[in-house]
């Protein structure tokens, strides 16, 4: 009967031991990653930046195409330069949203490029990713978003071993989101650029971006999904430019009309009661692109830029 029993023991135990060392191994799932997190105000404040300025062909007297390099991607843009410049100040221009399929090289920045250069001022107008000669934007809709951030920190960083640059005297202007964009930079590099807003789109992200989908044909359905899913891994708050606005330290002119239909008023009367160093100007009866005052507010850029440097 000892016989038996031992013998059953046995085989129970070596089945075991058989049994653990043929088991499949047990895998962990793989950690998830989060490529949007480089992409917090607070993070791209800690990364380096870095580039370097292309003139390309003349496109007319003064007026070139050129190029640079973001973060592997080359994007093109549109420079005005003033004759016979030897180290002039330089304005880079950020303009606001523009129609893919309409759009041209210097759209939105052209007119106001012209009186820069008129007033002995370089301007540095890029394309950004996706538009005039530029390479492809990320395919997911966040980051190609938040690309515009790091085309516009790679383009600053580059004027600093620019020839033609007066490294002493940058400026940056930015129009509707490409205002926003001017905010955004200010605040990731701390640094003392002037800077004039036109209208700049200030909402908190992400409602910044959902306020304009009424006219998109799904009215923001799909914008809204990947929004869902943004928002599942990711803390909108750390990507809001209006959390940050502490950061900011350079003097901004801020140029709002009181007839926009794109940005409220209120939006920008808002921000001006949050800003260190800020003058806040209201054109009575002006649109969007401040076209009734238009004169006059360019007159008010250039003697903002002059007085600030």
């Amino acid at each position: 009967m000892r016989f038996w029993l031992g013998l059953a023991l046995g085989v129970a135990v070596g089945g075991g031991v058989a049994w653990w060392w043929m088991r499949p191994e047990e895998t962990k799932p793989a950690a998830k990653e989060y490529p949007l997190l480089k992409y917090t105000i607070e993070n791209l404040g800690r990364r380096i930046y870095g580039s370097e300025i292309v003139l390309d062909q003349e496109e007319s007297d003064g007026v070139y195409r050129f190029h640079f390099d973001s973060d592997g991607k080359d994007v093109t843009g549109l420079a005005h330069i003033p004759g016979g410049c030897g180290k002039c100040p330089v304005i880079v221009q950020f303009r606001g949203y523009q129609e893919v399929e309409k759009y041209k090289s210097g759209g939105g920045t052209r007119r106001t490029a012209q009186e820069f250069a008129k007033a002995g001022f370089i301007s540095l107008a890029p394309d950004f990713l996706g538009y005039g000669g530029s390479a492809s934007p990320s395919a997911n809709v966040w980051e190609a978003r938040f690309e515009t951030y790091t085309t516009a920190l790679n383009l600053l960083s580059a004027i600093s071993n620019w020839p033609l640059a007066d490294f002493d005297r940058v400026g940056i202007w930015g129009h509707s989101n490409g205002g926003h964009i001017a905010l955004a930079v200010l605040e990731i590099t701390g640094k003392n650029y002037p800077t004039v807003l036109w209208a700049p789109v200030t909402a908190p992200f992400p409602y910044s971006v959902l306020y304009y989908t009424d006219d998109i044909e799904d009215h923001g359905k799909l914008l809204r999904k990947k929004l869902a899913d943004f928002e599942r891994d990711y803390d909108a708050e750390s990507y809001s430019v209006q959390n940050y606005l502490d950061l900011i330290t350079a003097p901004i002119l801020l140029q709002q009309g009181t007839a926009d239909d794109q940005v409220p008023a209120k939006w920008n009367q808002g921000l001006a009661k949050k800003l260190k160093n800020v003058e806040y100007v209201e054109y009575s009866g002006a649109d969007h692109n401040l076209s009734l005052s238009w004169n006059r507010a360019m007159q008010d850029a250039v003697d903002f830029f002059k007085k600030s440097w």
